[in-house]
């Protein structure tokens, strides 16, 4: 399962965009009575959710280097003042 499958503009969407295009997803299916047309869409499901698993753990890996940055920043600072 590749996430190559989903549309282009899907990298630049949201997480909050991706989750509420996965729970329409969820809803259709919920709404289906012929699980042979659900299939398709089940796939989809999955590709979509391996995307936003992707996204999201780059996102927090991108959040925990800008926090990380930011106190060795701070803790420079403080050790600056100290010294001088």
């Amino acid at each position: 399962m590749n996430e190559k499958n989903l549309p282009d503009d899907i990298n630049s969407e949201s997480l909050n965009e991706l989750t509420e295009l996965a729970n329409k997803i969820i809803e259709k299916l919920e709404n289906e009575k012929d699980l042979e047309n659900s299939i398709d869409e089940y796939q989809k499901l999955l590709k979509l959710n391996n995307f936003i698993e992707k996204k999201f753990h780059k996102t927090n890996k991108e959040i925990s280097e800008v926090t990380k940055s930011k106190i060795k920043n701070i803790v420079s600072k403080k050790n600056e003042k100290k010294i001088t």
